[in-house]
């Protein structure tokens, strides 16, 4: 087993004598009686990771498991930035001792696997699965061949899977229309921070082609998750179900921008199309143009001029105003806590270089309401945010994004009417909008209609099948109004970020199913999370049930459970 502590450089250069501490206690405290409860033998200790050896697969994965699961719950109230994550490879394979240390191929498939793991997860040989099969519950997907840095063969990877669900082992069956993928343009200006601009023209081609309804095009999320990762094109065509992939590079250097794209076939590999612009920075949107022109041609066939046109139309003139929108999508999702301020910042900059920038509009609007509470917050910032929203539709009545953010405001101002009427003027502007089916199931569900909001969450989930657990929650809604309480439970137990709203949904799941003694320990969480709650004070907040009887039913389930009335 490899284990590596994620961003241990950040960690030290931030506060060198926090980190050592934490580290020292995380280790007396969780590492150290895990490896000796499971039999295993630290071979080698490193600043930042370990390579333990174990006497079975099966003791290994176990403990690997435990130390994710361990460390995640030590290090539960540390700030996010500051916390200690894990990333963990195992392999099973010969190895030779030499002067007391591990050496061989079999180590180093480990830390190969390591540095293929996500933050917090666990990567394991096909080797170790075999030899894991059918001798415990652990669940793990299959993440395809992977070539590993000086490692002869590839090697089949599987990845933990931290909840059972829908694993993405078999190949997804394709769509009955062209499919592509665009995965994230490198970043060639030799500046990491400049990563936003290349990421927000690889989007903004995502963008235009989701808007033809001859393409099905993955979404922005479930592309990027390949970023950096040493994966086959033929595998990542697999993963996400698709025929053709788009890759490409950018390069900002003084006045000018290069642009390098090309269209590949996912199964054979082979090259349909490839570009290069070099241009003006000014020239972007054009270039952008041509990019998503080329592409439905090549696939599609002819397409009109005059719609191409109208649907590739300029958003703005000003290359600054694209800047400011690009940097503050980049701060909207990232993790950071002062993401949200940073990304209004960002949109107020876009607005205030052109007035008439609509995008830059709808995502003030909903920042600002974003920072409120959403639905909870005062009735002037609920107004105030559909005003500007409404506005940014009067300045461009074609942009599919405007129309979905005015919905979900709309949404919050509990105006479902509004809502259904602009998410549905959005899906005619860009069927492959993931984001706007993950709306569509959350509005069916708040209507009473459960059925319609599992199948487009389903669809939502086909377009962007990487980050389904994002819609697990939402799922959930749907399944428990339907009385489906077990999975629904299932749903809530894989929510991303746990909160005291997913705690209360779950208890109000385990309640329905009698099963007390999880129902206690759903409510001490959501009391740990949040003393002061009450069920009066949940429903008066929750915009996502119209429903008469599905808001009584899950009155029922929070009175149920023991929760304050």
């Amino acid at each position: 087993m490899a284990a590596d502590i994620v961003a241990y450089s950040r960690l030290i250069e931030a506060d060198e004598a926090r980190t050592l501490a934490s580290i020292r206690t995380l280790r007396s405290q969780v590492l150290d009686p895990l490896i000796a409860d499971h039999r295993g033998r630290i071979v080698k200790l490193m600043g930042d990771g370990a390579i333990v050896e174990f006497g079975s697969v099966v003791d290994a994965v176990a403990c690997a498991v435990a130390v994710q699961e361990g460390t995640a719950a030590h290090q539960r109230e540390v700030p996010p930035e500051s916390r200690i994550v894990f990333r963990i490879g195992i392999n099973v394979g010969d190895v030779v001792v030499e002067d007391g240390d591990l050496l061989g191929d079999g180590v180093n498939i480990a830390a190969r696997l390591e540095a293929l793991a996500e933050p917090g997860s666990i990567c394991i040989s096909d080797a170790a699965q075999k030899q894991l099969a059918g001798k415990t519950d652990l669940a793990f997907e299959d993440a395809g061949e992977r070539t590993l840095k000086n490692i002869a063969q590839p090697v089949r990877v599987w990845r933990w899977a931290r909840e059972p669900g829908p694993a993405i082992a078999a190949p997804l069956a394709l769509p009955d229309r062209p499919s592509i993928a665009v995965l994230p343009f490198d970043n060639l200006s030799g500046q990491p921070e400049e990563t936003y601009f290349s990421d927000g023209i690889t989007e903004d081609i995502i963008t235009g082609l989701a808007r033809f309804r001859s393409l099905f095009v993955i979404a922005r999320n479930s592309s990027f998750a390949f970023r950096g990762k040493p994966t086959s094109l033929a595998e990542i065509g697999r993963q996400l179900g698709v025929s053709y992939l788009l890759e490409g590079s950018v390069r900002r250097a003084g006045s000018r921008l290069r642009i390098t794209a090309q269209l590949i076939e996912a199964v054979t590999g082979a090259h349909l199309w490839a570009e290069r612009y070099d241009r003006s920075p000014d020239d972007i949107f054009v270039v952008q143009d041509e990019v998503a022109q080329t592409i439905v041609t090549t696939l599609v066939g002819r397409i009109e001029d005059a719609r191409l046109q109208q649907v590739l139309q300029r958003p703005t003139a000003s290359l600054a105003a694209y800047d400011c929108l690009l940097r503050g999508l980049a701060h909207f999702r990232s993790d950071a806590d002062t993401a949200i301020q940073q990304a209004l910042e960002m949109f107020e900059k876009a607005v205030a270089l052109d007035p008439r920038y609509a995008v830059a509009h709808s995502y003030r609007a909903f920042v600002k309401l974003a920072l409120s509470g959403f639905a909870s917050a005062p009735v002037e910032v609920l107004d105030r945010a559909f005003i500007e929203a409404k506005h940014a539709i009067e300045l461009d009545p074609l942009e599919s994004r405007c129309h979905r953010i005015l919905s979900t405001i709309c949404f919050n101002r509990r105006e479902y009417d509004q809502a259904e009427q602009h998410l549905g003027r959005a899906f005619e502007l860009n069927p492959n909008d993931a984001d706007g089916l993950l709306m569509k199931g959350r509005l069916m569900t708040c209507r009473g209609r459960p059925e319609e909001a599992l199948t487009c969450l389903e669809a939502a989930n086909r377009l962007n099948p990487l980050r389904s657990r994002w819609y697990r929650p939402f799922s959930g809604i749907a399944l428990f109004s339907l009385r489906r309480f077990e999975e629904a439970a299932q749903a809530f137990k894989q929510t991303p970020l746990p909160t005291s709203w997913s705690f209360a949904r779950l208890a109000a799941c385990y309640a329905q199913l009698g099963r007390t003694a999880e129902t206690q320990a759903a409510v001490a969480e959501i009391l740990r999370l949040q003393p002061d709650f009450s069920t009066a004070e949940y429903m008066r907040k929750s915009v996502l049930l119209e429903h008469a009887e599905d808001r009584e039913l899950l009155r029922e389930g929070l009175i149920k459970a023991g929760l304050p009335a």
